[in-house]
Parts: structure tokens; C-alpha cells; sequence
């Protein structure tokens, strides 16, 4: 099977092309702002609206939806993100940093891939992602308010009409990241290290 510019619908791609089938979240960010007012996405938690990184050598996940949402801050400011949704995952060689002035939080798990990082019932909302990526059973343009593949509630995801898409199964080897949020219902983090570098450049978990 292909989509509409002749690439394979699915197997080994790389991801940033694939994401531009998404659509860029800022191209739709009036009617998600009106959607959200409407209560027709959700916004589970208040984000701080700074964003950090993660890195993994290898993201396994079973169940993967994808489509436009927004997030909420606190003082009632939304901000556009593109909403991937994976029933369970596993990380190997897990890294998150977040970067404030002078001070940089860096966290490491799932060193050893006989023990990685798993996660349940997992939700991120990014502005960036890039690796390589190889989906099985994909369905891309799906109406997003149809989504099942993650296992949350279908009300949960997007607005009716809405581009969307789903598989059986997501891998991405060499996972970069830029998030707002993540959240899950359960988060395993096998020899977990966290360090606070104070002044110290080039200890976020990548460059760019």
C-alpha cells in the first residue's frame, strides 16, 4: 500500500518526513483553540509552556494514535501540539533534560535493554520528533475523534473531522524529542540517574 506522494503507508521512515503528513499543529491552531473553548479536546493537566528533551536509542510501543491537539496553561493560554497516544512502551537508554538558565535537570534510565524503561496508558504532547520509525497495520487521515489503537477513551482525542492516524505497532530507533507534556498512567524507570549540572553547557540530552 501508498500514500499519496508514493512512499510505502508503512515500514522503515524517517520520521520527520512522515510527521509533515500530520500537518504542522500551528496551521490548525484557531480551530483547536476553539475546539478546546468548546470542550471538544481535553487538556488533562495545566503545562508550564517550557518544553524539554528525550531521547531513547530505541522506543517500542504497542497501540499508537497521532493527531492535533492543544495544550493549556494555567492562565488559560493554549499551545498547539501534536497529541501521540501508545497503550505500552518500551525505552531503552532513556534520557530527559530540562533546561533553565544556568541549570540543567538530566534524567537517565533503561541503560541496560534487558531492562528498560516501560510505560502504560502514555500521552505526549511535542512540538518537535525525529528517528527512524517502522509502523505495522497503519491507517493514515483517519477522522481523529475515531481513534481506538491507544486504548483511551475515544472522546479523548480529536476534533470531529480532524486529520488523525493510527497503528498496531510503533518502533523508532534513535528517538530526538521536544515536549510540553507527558503523562502516563504507569512510568518504570529501570536504574533511574538523575544529576543537576549547575553552569555546565552541553549536558541536555541533545544539541538543537
Amino acid at each position: 500500500m501508498k500514500d499519496a506522494q508514493g512512499d510505502p503507508a508503512y515500514g522503515r521512515t524517517n520520521w520527520r518526513r512522515f510527521a509533515v503528513a500530520v500537518g504542522v499543529p500551528t496551521l490548525v491552531a484557531g480551530g483547536l483553540v476553539v475546539a478546546l473553548a468548546q470542550g471538544a479536546l481535553a487538556a488533562s493537566f495545566s503545562i508550564s509552556g517550557s518544553q524539554f528533551k528525550l531521547s531513547a536509542d530505541r522506543l517500542e510501543g504497542q497501540g499508537f494514535t497521532q493527531y492535533s491537539g492543544a495544550l493549556k496553561k494555567k492562565n488559560g493560554q493554549l499551545v498547539p501540539a501534536a497529541m501521540s497516544g501508545i497503550n505500552s512502551a518500551t525505552l531503552t537508554k532513556l534520557c530527559q533534560s530540562v533546561a533553565a538558565g544556568p541549570i540543567t535537570l538530566r534524567i537517565e534510565a533503561g541503560n541496560d535493554p534487558k531492562n528498560p524503561v516501560e510505560a502504560e496508558d502514555l500521552l505526549i504532547g511535542m512540538s518537535e520528533l525525529s528517528g527512524n520509525a517502522t509502523f505495522e497495520d497503519i491507517d493514515i487521515g483517519q477522522d481523529a475523534s475515531t481513534l481506538t489503537r491507544d486504548g483511551r477513551p475515544v472522546e479523548e482525542h480529536g476534533e470531529e473531522g480532524s486529520f488523525g492516524q493510527q497503528a498496531r505497532t510503533v518502533t523508532i530507533d534513535g528517538l530526538r524529542q521536544k515536549a510540553y507534556s507527558t503523562s502516563a498512567s504507569t512510568f518504570r524507570l529501570s536504574g533511574m540517574s538523575l544529576k543537576l549540572y549547575v553552569g555546565q553547557s552541553g549536558k541536555e540530552c541533545f544539541e538543537g
